[in-house]
C-alpha cells in the first residue's frame, strides 16, 4: 500500500510563501559567513600565529645554548623557565614575541650585532611599547644623568634592562634591598659606603624599610645630576622627607625639628635665598650632606662620624679653616636654644625678644601721639 502524501493545496502554498519571504535573508547570512571565514584565513596567512613560550623554551631552556658575536663576545641564549614563569610579564600574558617580534620562525634571522652590549641596547627599546613615559624619562638628557653620559658616546650607561632584568623582571616596588643592590652593580664604591652607613645597615642587615634606598634620594627614571647646584640646594628638603616626619622620627627617638631649625640658621637662610634667586649658581653654605656625609652617614654617637663631638671641629674647619677650639661650643646644631644647654644664647635671645617688642610698642605710641597732635593742630587752625 503506497504511503499517504499531503496533497493539501493550502500547505503547499504556505511553504512556497515562506521560502519566497526569507530566501533573501538566508542568502545574506550565508554570504556574510563566507566573507568572515575568508577574511580570517587571509589574516592568518599574513600574520602567522605567535609561538607559545613553551615552543621557545624547547630550545632556549638548554643551559649550554649560546652564540658568538662579531667581536668574540659569547652570548648565552639560555632562559630559565622558572625565572620566566615568575616574571611580571608572564603574569599578565606578555609572551616572548611581544619583545622579540622579528623572531617568529626558525631558523631565526642572522644576528648582525657587533657586541653583546650593542645587542642589549637595541633590544631594550622594546620597553617603549608599553612603558613610553618611563622610557622617555630615561632618554631625557636634560634631567637624566645616565642619558647625559650616554649622549657623549659612552654606551656603558644604564638602560632599562640593566636595572630591571631581561627575562626575570620582578616587581621591585617593595623590594628595597634589591634596588640598592641593583645600583651597586655599577656604583660599587658608593654601594660599599652605603651598606656601612646607618641607612645601609638598617636596610641590608635589619630589613628595615623605613630608611632610604638609592631611588628615594636620586629618583627612579628621571635621575638628576647630583653634582649640580640645583640638586645641592634641594637636598635639605630631600632629607626632610624623612627627618621632618614626626611620626617616623618618633619610632627611633629622634627629633623632627632638624629641618625647621636648619632653616632658621644662617646656613639654611643662605641656601633658601640662593635657591629662590640664583638656583644654578654654586655656593658653599652648608647643607645636610656637608656635615653628615653623603652615602657614608653614621650615627652622631659613632666615633668615626663626622658630627661626633670629637670630630665636629674638623668638620667645621672644612669651610671655616680658622675656627678656634671654642667654635663648636657655640654651635647649637639641630637643638633648640635652652637655658640648660646654651644659657648665654638663651638669655641673649630672651633679651632681644623683649627689647624688640618694647621698642615697637614705644614707636607705635609715639607715632600715634604725633598723629593726634597734628590732627588737633589742624582743627584749631580751621576754627
Amino acid at each position: 500500500m503506497a504511503p499517504l502524501r499531503d496533497e493539501s493545496p493550502v500547505a503547499s502554498r504556505s511553504l512556497r510563501h515562506w521560502l519566497r519571504r526569507y530566501w533573501l535573508l538566508l542568502a545574506v547570512i550565508l554570504t556574510l559567513g563566507a566573507a568572515g571565514l575568508w577574511a580570517t584565513q587571509v589574516a592568518q596567512a599574513q600574520s602567522p600565529q605567535l609561538p607559545a613560550d613553551d615552543e621557545c623554551l624547547s630550545c632556549h631552556s638548554q643551559p649550554d645554548l649560546s652564540m658568538t658575536l662579531q667581536n668574540g663576545d659569547k652570548l648565552s641564549l639560555y632562559i630559565s623557565a622558572d625565572a620566566l614563569a615568575q616574571s611580571v610579564h608572564t603574569a599578565v600574558g606578555i609572551g616572548c614575541q611581544s619583545c622579540h617580534p622579528t623572531l617568529s620562525g626558525y631558523p631565526h634571522p642572522p644576528v648582525q650585532y657587533a657586541s653583546a652590549r650593542e645587542l642589549s641596547r637595541v633590544f631594550y627599546t622594546s620597553c617603549q611599547k608599553c612603558h613610553e613615559a618611563n622610557y622617555d624619562q630615561t632618554r631625557d638628557t636634560l634631567h637624566n644623568v645616565h642619558a647625559q653620559i650616554n649622549a657623549t658616546g659612552d654606551l656603558k650607561t644604564a638602560v632599562c634592562t640593566d636595572c630591571h632584568g631581561v627575562h626575570d623582571i620582578r616587581d621591585i616596588r617593595n623590594d628595597r634591598v634589591r634596588i640598592s643592590k641593583t645600583c651597586g652593580k655599577c656604583h660599587t664604591d658608593i654601594f660599599n659606603q652605603y651598606q656601612a652607613s646607618v641607612h645601609g645597615i638598617a636596610l641590608l642587615q635589619e630589613d628595615n624599610h623605613d630608611v632610604p634606598t638609592c631611588t628615594d634620594c636620586h629618583g627612579v627614571h628621571s635621575i638628576p645630576d647630583p653634582r649640580l647646584a640645583q640638586f645641592r640646594t634641594a637636598s635639605p628638603e630631600m632629607c626632610a622627607g624623612c627627618h621632618a616626619n614626626a611620626q617616623l622620627m618618633g619610632k627611633y627617638g629622634l627629633t623632627a625639628d632638624v629641618y625647621s631649625l636648619y632653616n632658621l640658621s644662617w646656613h639654611g637662610v643662605d641656601v633658601t635665598v640662593y635657591k629662590a634667586n640664583w638656583p644654578t649658581i654654586w655656593h658653599e653654605s652648608a647643607v645636610c650632606t656637608d656635615c653628615h656625609g653623603v652615602h657614608n652617614i653614621l650615627k652622631a654617637s659613632d666615633p668615626t662620624s663626622t658630627v661626633n663631638p670629637a670630630n665636629l671641629l674638623a668638620t667645621c674647619r672644612r669651610c671655616h679653616p680658622t675656627a678656634g677650639p671654642n667654635w663648636t661650643g657655640s654651635w647649637t646644631g639641630h637643638n633648640r636654644v635652652s637655658i640648660t644647654r646654651t644659657p648665654f644664647i638663651f638669655y641673649t635671645q630672651a633679651f632681644y625678644d623683649v627689647f624688640i617688642r618694647v621698642v615697637l610698642i614705644v614707636c607705635a605710641v609715639y607715632v600715634g601721639l604725633q598723629i593726634i597732635r597734628a590732627t588737633v593742630t589742624r582743627v584749631r587752625r580751621s576754627l
